[in-house]
């Protein structure tokens, strides 16, 4: 009679080993994560992925015929996403608080699933948690081309997508999409990988509507893995991209809201603390080629300015690694006067022709 019981027992751990293992893979990431990050991201103590920077993402292979990605917000408010398959656009989410499940149908071939942060660091986090599927497969890094883009709201793709919500409702992140913006948009038609090192209404020298009095620029954060203050969290500058694109400048030469205080432009502090700025870049990546954008927001006498202010920067760092792209004239349309999706797409296309030469110069 013991002897029965102990088959009967032996048999039934067999038949839950082997319902196990029809299970889908966990959500829970293993001591080999399958999950590929890039941009500004964090890998945080319970194993989960803050990302943090517009555009950051998680990428992973998926087998079976649907998979589940499970999200959450990292702040009191919402966040929003963009997800991918195999290279297709399938839409931007809202990201709440709660564990967020977003299924997707998938063909039972292995697919590529991407998941990129669509709002910006200031934000606040999306935190990816993991995905469920018959079989989650690690991705492999490439060795595509890589460039960072540094700027404002525009770079953030601020005021972009009115897909879900018009403008002037919600609230003032509502509109965000960066996985549309200019710079994406380019990485991707060149197939290279991307990171975004943006911040809204942020300047070099001062703010939209702030006189680096109450609000941090560009060069006080730019190292800093949160674009803030905090300096106990340093971004990663192990990977060097083959192009740094620095687009900023809008915020400098603004007029603010007309209420609060505003100095006349200072041509030489913006020039001075671009040219550092750079310096800055090429300390940490000495062999990138770095481009110098103007604004498709600026025209007139205050593009003519930048103009020459960016001719002022190249000549003052002596150096044929720096290049100037000056965009052809795009009339903003969407939110708040910011670059609307199709407007984001002209601006890629003007930039590709400019980027494939500097990559094809990288090689």
């Amino acid at each position: 009679m013991r002897y029965c019981i102990l088959l009967f027992l032996m048999v039934s751990l067999l038949a839950c080993n082997e319902k196990e293992q029809e299970k889908p893979n966990s959500h829970t990431n293993n001591e080999v994560s399958p999950f590929l990050s890039n941009g500004r991201v964090e890998l945080l103590a319970d194993s989960t992925i803050a990302l943090i920077g517009s555009g950051s993402s998680v990428e992973f292979m998926a087998e079976g015929d649907s998979v589940s990605i499970h999200l959450k917000s990292g702040q009191t408010s919402h966040g929003y996403i963009v997800l991918e398959v195999d290279g297709k656009y399938m839409g931007r989410f809202r990201v709440g608080q709660d564990d967020e499940i977003i299924p997707l149908k998938l063909e039972s071939k292995p697919s590529k699933i991407g998941v990129y942060k669509a709002t910006e660091a200031i934000n606040g986090t999306v935190i990816f948690l993991g995905a469920d599927a018959q079989k989650i497969l690690p991705i492999e890094k490439s060795n595509s081309p890589f460039i960072e883009f540094i700027g404002n709201s525009i770079t953030c793709g601020m005021g972009a997508d009115t897909t879900d919500l018009p403008c002037g409702s919600g609230e003032w992140f509502d509109q965000h999409n960066a996985y549309l913006a200019y710079g994406p948009r380019v990485a991707r038609a060149l197939n290279a990988s991307f990171k975004l090192s943006s911040v809204s209404g942020i300047g070099m020298y001062r703010n939209w509507n702030d006189e680096n009095i109450d609000e941090p620029i560009m060069p006080q954060v730019y190292e800093n893995l949160y674009l803030n203050t905090d300096s106990s969290k340093k971004a990663d500058f192990t990977v060097h991209p083959d192009v740094v694109s620095i687009c900023l400048g809008t915020n400098d030469l603004s007029d603010g809201d007309g209420v609060k205080p505003r100095l006349p432009f200072d041509k030489e502090k913006f020039i001075g603390n671009y040219t550092e700025f750079v310096k800055t870049i090429f300390s940490h990546y000495p062999d990138t080629k770095v481009a110098l954008l103007t604004s498709p927001m600026v025209s007139g006498a205050k593009g003519d300015t930048l103009m020459a202010c960016l001719k002022k920067v190249k000549e003052n760092l002596g150096t044929d690694a720096v290049s100037i792209f000056e965009f052809a004239a795009v009339s903003p349309t969407g939110c708040t006067w910011h670059p609307i999706i199709a407007e984001h797409k002209q601006m890629a296309e003007q930039l590709e022709p400019f980027f494939k030469d500097l990559l094809n110069d990288q090689e």
